[in-house]
């Protein structure tokens, strides 16, 4: 497995990682033993970073039982609080993550999003101090833009940003990217797949159950969902040209910016965990990045 520097100067961290959203079942029902033997999976097959939070569901429980049998030695382990943001608040997540996880401390903890509701610089000062307390090793912000990010370096020298990033998202082109490599923040890229839209699975008739959080999404309707399926299929023929599944074309594409410290794949079975690992080391060319964007041209 590739290893990239989790920020400038900082430890090797594989460039696939373990989203757990889906584990917890914000994407459909995932049993127990099926989300323990999928994290067990990617770690064996040195997808050894896992990413979870506490508004995640069963998440950090399942990742937890999973860690136990020596899998917690070989796991980089994240999480995240999610929405009490007060230094109280973020003080108890930590406290209940870590019980939930099983675990003294973990290696990144996150603000999930920013929210005005707070001052977002007390939250920041918290999570240093837990940093300092021994709590995480590392600590990191989710879906902060460019904006945000620099109130916040004053406040707390954070390492991370995870962050929207895929092939129909591409918005942290323009200013977040270059501000965390300015910055010598690394950048966790999440939601790669864009929430399935780029796996090949689907068909517009495709409809998703009640707890599949894609139910309620207006991209998964109607003839948007059509659009973006149509625009997945045309890459499906650059994939072919180098051998890959569009999974993989989707991931590699991520991938092809340093700045990506790891992109963040979701899965619910462990054949999902082992399709991903052809995405790693491919080398788009010049003439089919250009290929790609005519594809993606016009598409909103």
């Amino acid at each position: 497995m590739e290893q990239r520097p989790l920020f400038k100067g900082g430890p090797p961290v594989p460039a696939l990682g373990l989203g757990a959203w889906p584990l917890g079942g914000g994407m459909g029902r995932v049993e127990k033993n099926e989300a323990i033997a999928v994290i067990r999976a990617a770690i064996d097959s040195g997808i050894t970073l896992v990413d979870t939070a506490q508004g995640y569901h069963t998440s950090e429980s399942f990742t937890g039982e999973a860690l136990r049998d020596g899998y917690r030695d070989r796991c980089f382990l994240a999480t995240k609080v999610s929405g009490d943001f007060s230094p109280d608040g973020i003080v108890q997540a930590m406290e209940n993550s870590l019980r939930e996880l099983g675990v003294d401390y973990v290696d990144l903890y996150q603000i999930h999003w920013w929210d005005d509701a707070y001052p977002m610089d007390d939250a920041l000062a918290a999570l240093a101090k837990l940093q300092q307390d021994g709590k995480t090793r590392y600590i990191g912000v989710s879906n902060f833009d460019a904006a945000q990010m620099r109130r916040s370096l004053r406040v707390a020298p954070f390492q991370t940003n995870q962050i929207v990033y895929n092939l129909f998202d591409r918005q942290i082109e323009a200013e977040d990217i270059p501000f965390c490599e300015q910055h010598g923040i690394g950048i966790l890229a999440h939601s790669v797949l864009a929430k399935g839209l780029l796996t090949g699975k689907y068909t517009p008739d495709s409809r998703f159950a009640p707890d599949d959080e894609r139910a309620e999404f207006p991209r998964f309707q109607g003839e948007t969902f059509a659009r973006y399926l149509k625009a997945a299929e045309n890459l499906r023929a650059i994939a072919a040209d180098y051998g890959l599944s569009l999974v993989q074309l989707a991931i590699a594409w991520v991938l092809r910016l340093p700045a990506v410290t790891c992109a963040l794949v979701g899965a619910k079975t462990t054949g999902q965990v082992q399709g991903y690992l052809g995405a790693v080391g491919v080398k788009l060319s010049e003439g089919d990045l250009a290929r790609i964007d005519e594809i993606l041209r016009g598409l909103d």
